[in-house]
């Protein structure tokens, strides 16, 4: 899951190296953490939050075999 929304998260941005992703597990949920440069933030997010939406649609789609829940969260820099 990590993985894969670092791959979305990288090939959104303009500045790939400035992606940072981080896995915060917790007995019920794991949240994924997805931290961008300042200028990169809306690219990730996108209008109306669909980007964000679509990505948070595939990394749980990615989880249902763990069976864990995952909510992907955008960090502001």
């Amino acid at each position: 899951m990590k993985a894969l929304v670092e791959l979305l998260a990288r090939s959104l941005v303009e500045r790939p190296d400035a992606v940072a992703v981080r896995l915060v597990e917790a007995p019920q949920e794991t949240v994924i953490e997805v931290q961008v440069a300042s200028e990169d933030v809306g690219k990730i997010i996108g209008r109306g939050g669909r980007v964000i939406k679509a990505i948070r649609t595939l990394a749980r789609a990615a989880a249902t075999r763990s069976g864990k829940r995952v909510n992907v969260e955008v960090l502001r820099p």
